[in-house]
């Protein structure tokens, strides 16, 4: 089968990139993303990774960790090279990360730069390590954190660190694709009028399909109600830097946001950044976050991933038109789902839910089973037959994230798509569960202790049906995307428990936290 997508070099207006303008706030259309002006100069370096590069360049006779010294005949040079090698040093060098005005301290007064921030922390354990450091800080500020309930499972652990209530704010739920989405600035509002107490309110924007919330109208919320905004913006990370991008979260209000940089603005896998906005909260936050962050933070932290934070932040303020190549690209591809008209696009029904403004155009969410194929047996024929990775994969769907700055081969990828079985036969266990029909999301059980006082207190293992009606002390979550199902202190359904199973007998299916890979023996609060 030959299907070709390059001609469509300059797409028209699509529901992806310029997605049901009708219904978009106000407060949206008027933080659109201007045009890129040209970066200062201090952006078209990169100080941290130069300096790396110039030590590593130095006759070192290395006595120091780490220990496999650089030596071009260990079995790590051989592997991966001995330039990897060569730059990976340890923290605290002298002209590197050490003493005053470091090219350290540089880099991250160009990321802060560039993202709009105050000030810009590197991370190397992830936008998990972020949103721990969020979570940790918030009891300086109340005893109860509002929060959105399809978080990822890391601020989940992080009111497990933290100690602190919380209250549940329930995103839109798209009962046909069984994924969830975000929230509405009137139901944040409606938490808070029953939560004296709060300390802050924490929301995901974009979602792992792309859905892109009212940031601004989210934030007027919190603030009228004497409260930052935390914005789990880790799907997000490349926002703001081409004008067919949404704008980010920092621009639109919030006061503190994670940024998972790894996964679509180029750096390397595990790295990320916490930005603090300039606003009424960052005198109070600033220090506490500065602390926490060094509870977190490996002392230890990897030169390598540093390095790539600072370089993957130069190309997106530097090669604006690269990034526009990749919205081209994944526009490409929607527009050639579209025309052939096997699969559906998921972006195109996000007009219907009203936490919904905008959709992030480099993720391509595609409805597999409207072409006769579910999700998960679409991602594992894709993966085995055609040597095509896509992100993650539901019931439903699939989906696909172009990285800013990449230009895959979008006619490789819609050929292998197109060429998948339909309608599928097979004996996988997915599509055996398939035939009962579709998977949905489960609804949370009901909350009888906090995520820390369940997860500290005495537990057993008890078999997963007489878990059912007891309180979890693990969090629960398929994985990707990571969302917990079950929460610690929460009430373990039959629903959930049926979820659960389900998604770990199906095609590359996982659960985050489960004791065994069938989720067939659950931890209870005794």
């Amino acid at each position: 089968m030959n299907i070709r997508t390059t001609e469509h070099r300059t797409p028209s207006p699509t529901p992806s990139s310029a997605p049901f303008p009708a219904s978009v706030p106000a407060s949206v259309l008027a933080a659109a993303v201007p045009a890129p002006s040209r970066p200062g100069v201090g952006q078209l370096r990169a100080p941290y990774a130069e300096a790396v590069l110039g030590h590593a360049g130095r006759d070192w006779l290395r006595l120091n960790v780490p220990g496999h010294a650089a030596a071009p005949g260990s079995d790590l040079a051989a592997f991966f090279g001995p330039r990897i090698t060569a730059l990976d040093f340890p923290p605290l060098l002298d002209g590197i990360d050490l003493g005053r005005d470091t090219p350290l301290d540089g880099a991250l007064a160009l990321a802060a730069e560039a993202w709009g921030a105050r000030r810009t922390w590197f991370l190397t354990n992830g936008a998990s390590q972020g949103n721990q450091i969020a979570s940790m800080v918030a009891p300086a500020l109340g005893r109860t954190l509002v929060v959105q309930r399809s978080v990822h499972s890391s601020v989940i652990d992080g009111l497990v660190l933290s100690g602190m209530d919380a209250v549940f704010v329930q995103p839109s739920v798209d009962p046909e694709q069984g994924i969830a989405h975000g929230v509405t600035a009137a139901d944040v509002a409606a938490a808070l009028e029953r939560t004296p107490d709060a300390a802050a309110v924490y929301v995901v924007s974009p979602s792992y399909f792309g859905a892109v919330a009212d940031v601004r109208a989210v934030a007027d919320a919190a603030h009228a109600a004497g409260v930052p905004l935390i914005v789990d913006e880790a799907w997000g990370s490349h926002f703001g830097f081409h004008p067919g991008l949404p704008a980010n979260a920092l621009s639109l209000g919030a006061d503190l946001v994670t940024s998972s940089t790894h996964k679509l603005a180029g750096s390397l896998t595990q790295s990320a950044m916490l930005h603090l906005a300039e606003g009424p909260f960052a005198d109070l936050l600033e220090p506490l976050v500065d602390r926490a962050f060094r509870l977190v933070q490996s002392t230890s932290a990897s030169a390598l991933l540093t390095a790539s934070l600072d370089l993957a932040r130069r190309n997106l303020v530097t090669d604006a038109d690269a990034t526009g190549s990749s919205v081209e690209a994944a526009d490409r591809v929607r527009g050639a789902v579209r025309a052939l008209g096997r699969f559906t696009v998921v972006s195109d029904g996000f007009h219907a839910f009203p936490d919904i403004v905008r959709a992030d155009p480099l993720r391509i969410a595609i409805d597999t089973r409207a072409g006769g194929i579910t999700g998960h047996e679409a991602r594992r024929r894709l993966f085995r037959d055609h040597q095509v990775m896509v992100e993650v994969a539901t019931d439903a769907a699939i989906v696909a994230v172009i990285g800013a700055g990449s230009v895959p081969d979008t006619d490789r990828f819609v050929e292998a798509l197109h060429t998948l079985p339909s309608p599928l036969t097979t004996d996988s266990a997915d599509s055996a569960d398939s035939a009962g029909g579709m998977l949905r999301l489960p609804a949370p059980g009901a909350t009888k202790l906090t995520a820390r006082g369940a997860f500290l207190s005495p537990a057993v293992v008890v078999a997963a049906e007489e878990a059912v009606g007891r309180i979890s002390a693990d969090t629960l979550a398929a994985y990707p995307p990571g969302i917990p199902n079950v929460l610690p202190g929460e009430v373990i359904t039959a629903e959930a428990v049926r979820f659960l199973q389900r998604t770990a007998a199906a095609p590359n299916g996982h659960v985050r936290g489960a004791l065994d890979p069938g989720v067939t023996r659950l931890r209870v609060v005794a």
